[in-house]
């Protein structure tokens, strides 16, 4: 089977404080790119970008606000300034909470859209010249979206979330359009049901019931199944691109 190796790969990974961002930051490192780690809590960065580092890989926490410009920008600049150009980004920051349509809870709908939607544009919009660049010179670049299932199917309460997700895997495939001809591979995921912390994001005693006997039912992914999908997904050979990947439980219709 055709595999490249990650090693001497640069990666951003966004969210990777918890859950599947961590994950996805642990098996890349694990796979010998260098790998830095956006998100908000800077204690849990630094004990990630720790134990990469005692593996042997390599690692650089920066605390980063996603919702914030200029909070990307200064993560930029020290990326570039610790790695150079960045080859892979991973855009896995993201943020679910029920909000009945009628509640006009207008707080948590704009905090799921500058996280989910425009924290995505911010990031992808700082290192796109990167991954063009980098693909300009004949080496992989990739830009990899998670998205999620809830982009397709329909759950009560969760409206404005889902519309998130449907327009992050919309902006994946027009993204493809504008970078794919200049040889950026961008690949939207999308799972279902996932043991992460998006769950403990649910702290309503009724909804958080909801959601724990829907996938009471059917179970549940871990994160680190979903990370093994994005890491499967960059070590194709730069010319194969696996655009848009589902990924269930079994027992998720």
């Amino acid at each position: 089977m055709s595999y490249e190796s990650l090693n001497g790969r640069t990666a951003v990974v966004t969210g990777a404080a918890s859950g599947i961002g961590e994950a996805i930051a642990l098996q890349l490192a694990g796979e010998g790119a260098r790998v830095a780690l956006l998100a908000r809590r800077g204690e849990r960065l630094e004990a990630i970008a720790g134990k990469i580092r005692a593996d042997g890989g390599e690692a650089l926490a920066v605390v980063t606000d996603v919702t914030d410009d200029r909070s990307v920008a200064d993560a930029k600049d020290r990326v570039q300034g610790a790695y150079g150009d960045v080859d892979l980004v991973a855009n896995s920051a993201g943020v679910m909470v029920p909000s009945p349509i009628d509640q006009g809870d207008v707080a948590a709908w704009t905090r799921m859209i500058d996280t989910n939607v425009s924290g995505v544009l911010r990031v992808t919009g700082a290192f796109t010249g990167d991954l063009i660049g980098v693909a300009a010179e004949g080496r992989t670049a990739d830009l990899v979206n998670i998205s999620s299932i809830g982009a397709h199917l329909t759950f009560p309460n969760y409206s404005v979330y889902s519309a998130t997700k449907a327009a992050l895997t919309h902006l994946s495939q027009c993204l493809r359009t504008e970078v794919g001809p200049r040889d950026v591979r961008v690949t939207n995921v999308e799972p279902g049901f996932t043991d992460s912390e998006l769950r403990d994001h649910v702290t309503d005693p009724v909804r958080a019931g909801e959601l724990d006997a829907m996938v009471a039912a059917v179970g549940s992914l871990t994160s680190e199944e979903v990370a093994d999908l994005v890491t499967y997904a960059v070590s194709r050979p730069r010319h194969v691109n696996l655009r848009q990947v589902m990924v269930l439980p079994t027992r998720q219709a």
